[in-house]
């Protein structure tokens, strides 16, 4: 029977970023049908009293080392983003209005959100740098906008990143296999076995 994984991410995260570099080759590994699921870190935080690595500077700096690590074990490109940490609030929304709405260029939208924080390096904190993004990417910038502004799809994520709460997420990026959660890219050897078993 094929096992499905649970993909908790948000843009923002780094280590999100590399763990979504590895979903086409963890899925072509295991035969697991992967479920992506956008949510929002900042509400996580709130929700679950955790927050960002970054807020502790020697924790900071150490993570960033260790995803440099990986990033080169994964042969991936990484870069720190000057204007980390990135509000990733409309990206977010876009994207999981692009999934209720069953958008095919989803993955595409996903690919450049993702290119444009950590490899690009992008000030995706600037609402006219997403636009020139979007539009490098073939989307229209004000349709996501305005994507990103319909109640429907902001009531959307609220619902997606409370039920990850529920499914005891306090991070991203996450991965639930059988109900089984496991928290950050460093993980996937776990999530790979989890999926075999």
């Amino acid at each position: 029977m094929q096992k499905k994984l649970d993909f908790y991410f948000d843009f923002g995260s780094p280590a999100a970023y590399l763990a979504y570099t590895q979903l086409s080759k963890l899925a072509a590994d295991t035969g697991a049908q992967i479920e992506l699921k956008p949510i929002l870190l900042g509400g996580i935080f709130q929700a679950t009293g955790n927050r960002p690595p970054i807020s502790v500077p020697l924790k900071g700096q150490y993570l960033f080392a260790d995803l440099n690590r990986f990033a080169k074990r994964y042969g991936v490109v990484l870069n720190v983003n000057p204007h980390f940490p990135i509000n990733t609030l409309n990206l977010m929304r876009a994207d999981i209005g692009l999934q209720l709405r069953n958008d095919t260029r989803l993955p595409k939208y996903r690919d450049a959100m993702f290119a444009a924080i950590w490899v690009d390096q992008q000030n995706m904190n600037d609402p006219e740098t997403v636009g020139t993004v979007l539009a490098k990417s073939g989307f229209d910038p004000m349709a996501i906008s305005a994507l990103a502004g319909d109640p429907e799809v902001k009531e959307a994520l609220k619902i997606a990143t409370q039920e990850a709460v529920n499914q005891g997420v306090f991070g991203a990026p996450s991965f639930i296999v059988d109900g089984e959660l496991f928290w950050g890219q460093d993980r996937l050897d776990f999530v790979r076995e989890a999926l075999r078993g």
